[in-house]
């Protein structure tokens, strides 16, 4: 028997309706079933399950195997029966009540085998309601791992493992936890992983919120199960990671996430079970919290760590009930500014009974920029920007914000000043309008040839960005992802004139992010594919003596004057003629009438650049003229076979009335 490629594992309890939809969408993965196994461990279900998987086995025969066993009360057991007989490369546990997008399977299994990687985890989607992990899917990611990411923010098994790394680590899930199960099976495959990939460029998994609420995942029982499964997650850690940074990415999560979830439950306990159970939770996490994290932590976690700490129970159910009232609230926590560091109003701040450090109050690194760009242009060499720019819930008042020119490959940089401009009613539209920034708009001229410091800007990319400041708080921001529908973020490339000639300047926004970086000389952007010549040169039907070139300048601007065709003889005479430029195109007219004799040759000069000009067709006939009464010409010369070159002469009479009279 062929060895499947992935061996999906459902443990089922009760599953139905959902368990139809969830079989389904992986029967008919795009991987196909040839390379599957689809292995359901019914839990002792007293629903429909049990019929409906006979069902379905019969609509795909050979492709699910059913184990039915009695109620082991959790997921553990039945997903470790599923494992006990994978024959998959991979496997892949999926809760009955989820379902798969049509191609996951195989576009994960792709990505596991391209870059070697044992674990992948698939883009999740909520469905009903469900909240899905979202800070590790912003982008696809090749190969990571568990201390590079955020992909320890999600401890749930619903994931592609390889086999043999499970295996080859004996990790199955312990049967003795109601819930945190996941997290002692999830650890420890990541930390052991060759590597972690993670595809958020597909909607793999569909998480689903049953009606009923009845999903294995979102059973609960209080603080007793976390403060079980809890402590053996911190062993794991201890003893799997030395300390470090490493342990403190790992920690962070259990001391956000794990930590505010058990004291919403604690909140329901009577109080002595309260205070046992904040003892025990001060002592488990003991081990991972140290001052060093802070930085590490939001105000709002590390204040409800120092109360942990402390045992202060009854602030702790106090702050509890305002992050509840915070949730439900539309408007933000006001704040206190004091010596250029901003102060969440958390609950007991600077309460003298309390003496809580200012530090589980200091929001300063967290507060939320707000910008938009109104105006962003070029003309000739100064770059015009016009928008606005504040700090959320910091009134703008002593308004300090400059405008930062930064040289990505250098840090070269140079502060600018802004104008500061009215914004009345701005912050109207959030916060129910209970914050104002009335003076949050800025105006700025950049000139190209004096921005550094009275000197021109170096050739090189120089990314843009606003130092928003009011109060003593300055935060640093890129402009450019927020913008009026006016405000183009397609590159505009420039020829502008500059003492030292000229230059090519191209205003454009980055990928994907959308902030705006100007290129001085060419970084990116060059300026030839902007300019073309068509192949066709002919005499101009109105004139018989002048060339005339066609062809397009994409530039969104360049000098008057400056884009012409220049031409020069063997014998040291040259010239030159404007184009006429119209959209984006442009004609040359080249009257030839004038010409010295010799051969020309010639290009498209725009500055320093140029472009050949095109060879003139071999057919091309003669112009003729008279000058001064005598007869002269211009024809394609004998050596332009590689490129433009046109013979200009006077009429040799006596050859020419050789030729007429020759019989």
């Amino acid at each position: 028997m062929a060895t499947p490629a992935v061996s999906v594992i459902v443990a089922a309890y009760n599953a139905m309706p959902y368990l139809t939809r969830c079989i389904t969408s992986v029967a008919e993965q795009s991987i196909g079933q040839d390379e599957l196994e689809i292995i359901v461990v019914d839990d002792g279900s007293t629903d429909e399950t049990a019929r409906e998987l006979h069902r379905l086995a019969g609509v795909y025969p050979g492709l699910i195997t059913i184990f039915e066993q009695p109620n082991s009360g959790g997921p553990s057991a039945p997903r470790n029966a599923g494992l006990d007989h994978a024959r998959g490369r991979f496997v892949f546990f999926l809760d009955a009540d989820d379902y798969l997008g049509p191609e996951a399977l195989e576009r994960m299994v792709a990505m596991a085998e391209k870059n070697g990687t044992d674990v992948v985890l698939g883009k999740m989607v909520g469905v009903g309601g469900r909240e899905a992990p979202a800070s590790m899917f912003r982008r696809d990611q090749p190969k990571t791992d568990v201390f590079s990411s955020r992909v320890y923010w999600t401890l749930n098994p619903m994931k592609l493992f390889r086999r043999e790394l499970l295996e080859r680590h004996a990790l199955r899930f312990p049967v003795d936890l109601s819930i945190g199960e996941d997290q002692l099976f999830v650890g420890p495959a990541y930390l052991h992983a060759a590597g972690i990939s993670v595809l958020a460029s597909y909607d793999c998994l569909f998480w689903v919120q049953r009606e009923d609420e009845g999903n294995i995942t979102l059973r609960t029982g209080g603080t007793e199960p976390r403060l079980t499964f809890l402590p053996r997650v911190v062993d794991m850690i201890l003893e799997s990671v030395p300390p470090g940074p490493g342990r403190d990415h790992l920690a962070q999560r259990h001391l956000t996430v794990e930590v505010q979830q058990l004291l919403d439950h604690l909140v329901h306990e009577p109080r002595p079970q309260q205070e046992k159970a904040l003892a025990r939770l001060a002592e488990t996490i003991a081990p991972l919290w140290h001052e060093g994290l802070n930085e590490r932590l939001s105000a709002m976690a590390r204040l409800r760590l120092h109360l942990v700490r402390h045992r202060m129970l009854d602030e702790l159910l106090a702050l509890v009930r305002f992050e509840k009232e915070l949730a439900r609230s539309s408007v933000s926590t006001p704040l206190i500014i004091d010596r250029g560091r901003a102060l969440a109003r958390y609950p007991f701040l600077r309460d003298p009974d309390r003496a809580i450090p200012d530090n589980c109050y200091d929001v300063t690194a967290q507060l939320g920029v707000r910008h938009r760009i109104d105006r962003a242009e070029l003309h000739g060499t100064t770059l015009h920007l016009a928008g606005h720019g504040y700090l959320h819930r910091v009134a703008t008042e002593d308004v300090s914000t400059e405008l930062v020119l930064r040289e990505r490959d250098s840090k070269e940089e140079f502060r600018l000043p802004v104008t500061h401009t009215a914004t009345p009613g701005l912050g109207a539209d959030e916060d129910n309008g209970h914050y104002a920034y009335e003076k949050a708009g800025f105006e700025a001229s950049v000139d190209i040839t004096t921005a550094a410091d009275g000197d021109p800007l170096r050739d090189g990319l120089w990314d843009i960005s606003l130092a928003i400041g009011a109060q003593g708080i300055t935060r640093e921001v890129r402009i450019g992802s927020k913008r009026a529908n006016a405000v183009s973020g397609k590159a505009a490339t420039h020829v502008v004139n500059t003492t030292t000639g000229p230059r090519a300047a191209t205003l454009y926004t980055t990928h994907p992010h959308g902030n705006f970086t100007l290129d001085l000389g060419e970084q990116k952007h060059p300026v030839l594919p902007h300019l073309g010549l068509n192949d066709t040169v002919r005499w101009a039907p109105d004139a018989p003596t002048e060339l005339e070139f066609t062809g397009r300048c994409t530039l969104t601007a360049h000098p008057e004057g400056a884009l012409a065709v220049a031409l020069s003889n063997d014998r040291g005479d040259s010239t030159s003629f404007v184009a006429s430029a119209t959209g984006g195109s442009f004609v040359v007219r080249v009257s030839v009438a004038e010409f010295p004799a010799g051969i020309w040759h010639g290009e498209l000069r725009l500055g320093d650049w140029a472009l050949p000009l095109p060879a003139l067709p071999s057919n091309l006939t003669a112009a003729k003229w008279r000058r001064r009464a005598l007869p002269w010409y211009a024809k394609p010369a004998a050596d332009g076979e590689d490129g433009f070159a046109l013979h200009v002469a006077r009429t040799d009479l006596v050859k020419a009335m050789t030729r007429r009279i020759k019989p």
